[in-house]
């Protein structure tokens, strides 16, 4: 099967943005202009294109540290993101992120992320508000091999199976987390066999082979849209530059190896190569396309360093949450409630009143929690509304994080205060900075 001529020259396009962003990034890093450090994703361009290639506009995607071309692909505007890599306040964090922090709410980019994993829990909610409203949106979460090995890994590939949730997991394996090859690090020769585990499809593809990781990816987007569940993609590639732009570490990649991967393998070579097959357009269109690729950002450097820094002032804004002032309601009434009592009433209430309320956690449902702060949900609102999750709270409370993100009012209960520990980054990292 092939790729249809016109989408084939998009993608390519699409994959010149991506590597001339970030060539133009290394530069301006070394030249001291980006603020902050960044990881280059020259080498892997066919899977974030190929990817966005397949998506709509109201889908989700959610990134990671090695972000640049999953928001590319999925249509970030370059000007803010050079402008936010430049710590400037026209940026898409008014410059107070850097890199690893570009997300646009307007395009359903959760966001770049400097926690290694953390999009999978975030996925799973984003996924799970899809299912809740009806609509038939798919999320899709980028991590490396690295992040495969993470404990939330197994939890939301658990969580996203048992609810069949829209969810595609895209482990961009290029070999390497940080500087130790994940054959040292990983139990099995291919993390898609992780994916028997949870009963869902797994695939190793080839993540150079822009034809390949698009028909994927298209198969796993209609499954999910037809509400069969999510599926793991294990995209195999290579960065061609080190962990991050930083480059203060040892490069352990054999030189053979090296040399096979980025002489031989380039993902651009191999699809102009497509393209000419296929005689989907003509070499001077190519030509034309990296031309104004060139042009494009020339536009965003400059757009980037006519930005201002940001004030303390902001600076201030975005660390520290405004405080909002309420009148406490005095004594009305003769009615007395437990803690328990008047936390379910107040759910209740609230859950008739808005639609966009659910509940999980452990053992709410039938059980109506150890406390009983449930009791008697589930009756009311019925089993969507109502859900029980697997002992998982770092997952279940990023998949909260991804819901209220994605547009719900998730009610999250955590059975035991002692749990709250493993929650941390959920809660103080992603929901404090998604406020």
């Amino acid at each position: 099967m092939k790729i249809p001529p016109k989408e084939l020259v998009a993608i390519y396009s699409t994959m010149q943005r991506i590597r001339q962003f970030d060539q133009k990034t290394k530069e301006l890093f070394e030249a001291g202009v980006v603020k902050g450090t960044a990881h280059s994703y020259v080498g892997q361009e066919a899977i974030a294109a190929a990817v966005g290639a397949n998506l709509r506009d109201d889908d989700f995607v959610a990134s990671n540290h090695r972000g640049h071309g999953h928001c590319i692909a999925k249509g970030a505007d370059l000007n803010r993101m050079m402008a936010e890599l430049m710590g400037r306040e026209n940026g898409y964090c008014r410059g107070l992120g850097g890199s690893m922090h570009i997300a646009d709410m307007g395009l359903n980019i959760l966001g770049a992320n400097g926690i290694v994993g953390a999009s999978m829990p975030l996925s799973t909610g984003a996924g799970l508000a899809s299912k809740l409203k009806g609509t038939d949106q798919v999320a899709v979460c980028f991590f490396g091999d690295g992040g495969s090995n993470q404990g939330i890994f197994h939890e939301s590939m658990n969580l996203a199976s048992v609810w069949k949730l829209p969810v595609i997991f895209i482990c961009e394996n290029n070999q390497y987390a940080l500087s130790t090859s994940y054959r040292q690090t990983t139990s099995i020769n291919q993390v898609a066999k992780r994916a028997a585990s949870y009963t869902i499809p797994g695939i190793t593809i080839d993540g150079n082979d822009v034809v390949e990781v698009y028909l994927t990816v298209r198969e796993a987007v209609e499954r999910a849209r037809a509400g069969e569940g999510p599926t793991l993609i294990e995209a195999m590639t290579y960065r061609w530059g080190q962990h991050s732009m930083r480059a203060n570490i040892r490069d352990p990649r054999p030189k053979k190896e090296y040399e096979n991967w980025t002489k031989t393998r380039d993902p651009i070579k191999r699809t102009e190569k497509q393209i000419r097959s296929q005689k989907a357009t003509t070499s001077k269109h190519l030509k034309e396309i990296d031309s104004s690729v060139e042009d494009e950002l020339a536009t965003a450097i400059d757009f980037g360093k006519q930005g201002q820094k940001p004030s303390v002032d902001m600076m201030m804004s975005a660390v520290y949450s405004p405080h909002a002032n309420y009148t406490e309601p005095g004594p009305i009434g003769d009615r007395e409630l437990s803690m328990p009592e008047a936390l379910n009433e107040a759910i209740s209430q609230e859950m008739a009143r808005d639609e966009t309320v659910f509940l999980m956690g452990e053992d709410v449902g039938a059980t109506g929690g150890i406390f009983q702060v449930s009791k008697g949900l589930v009756d009311k609102f019925g089993e969507e509304r109502v859900r029980d999750t697997p002992i998982s709270e770092a997952t279940f409370v990023g998949c909260g994080v991804g819901a209220a993100i994605a547009g719900l009012r998730p009610i999250v209960e955590i059975q035991i205060f002692d749990f709250v520990t493993l929650t941390m980054d959920m809660l103080v990292n992603q929901a404090s900075k998604f406020r």
